[in-house]
């Protein structure tokens, strides 16, 4: 089981809405890019199941985690089955994100008491996430159906909370277009973590980007209450 109960990870959500989508098959890099994102505001980071050593560099940096940042909630992504999951979830995982929606992902999340955000793109997929008891719902990919889809679907699921991932850019225009058509948070992967940061190894850059999205996300929340 992980750290944190799905409440302390949505909360997490609420405060800092943004979650990083990353993978690299060096931990001294992935290291990096978490210290960055961190030190930029992070408090949810996804490592995405993709990598050959995906499993190898998760345990380590959960440990590096848990160590050097204990108030952030590191989890796993790109999760398609319960194998998998229940993999994640006992090396420690605090939370599980699919791109797909998967029943029995949602069991061992809901065994592990674990934070589960599985990817949609229907109203009938998101409202049997929602009966699976799913803690947000991921939108995947956003920029295929476009910010118009998730104000549409706040009119007969005024109170769902959707993720939207995939097209969303670290710019002022693109936060306030999808955070104004009502996304509770948004995952962002290579937009964020370039390979311009990586070959360049300019994690500074990478903080101070990260600030500047909170600091745009801090506006939008405000100008909402």
């Amino acid at each position: 089981m992980g750290n944190f109960s799905r409440e302390e990870v949505q909360s997490k959500l609420k405060n800092a809405p943004l979650v990083p989508l990353f993978t690299h098959n060096d931990l001294a890099v992935a290291k990096e890019v978490v210290h960055a994102c961190y030190k930029g505001g992070v408090r949810v980071f996804e490592y995405t199941n993709r990598s050959v050593n995906s499993a190898e560099v998760f345990k380590a940096l959960l440990a590096y985690a848990r160590q050097s940042f204990p108030d952030l909630a590191f989890g796993i992504g790109t999760i398609y089955n319960r194998e998998q999951a229940t993999y994640f979830a006992e090396l420690g995982a605090d939370f599980i994100i699919q791109p797909i929606l998967d029943a029995g992902v949602a069991e061992v999340c809901a065994k592990h008491r674990l934070a589960w955000m599985p990817g949609t793109m229907t109203l009938t997929e998101i409202y049997t996430a929602r009966q699976l008891g799913a803690d947000i719902i991921k939108i995947f990919p956003a920029a295929t159906v476009g910010p118009g889809f998730i104000k549409a679907i706040k009119g007969p699921m005024p109170d769902v909370k959707i993720m939207a991932t995939g097209g969303v850019e670290p710019t002022r225009a693109s936060l306030q277009t999808w955070f104004g058509a009502g996304s509770h948070c948004v995952g962002l992967g290579s937009q964020l973590v370039s390979r311009e940061v990586l070959e360049e190894k300019n994690y500074d850059k990478l903080e101070v980007l990260v600030q500047e999205c909170f600091d745009v996300i801090k506006v939008l929340q405000a100008e909402t209450v």
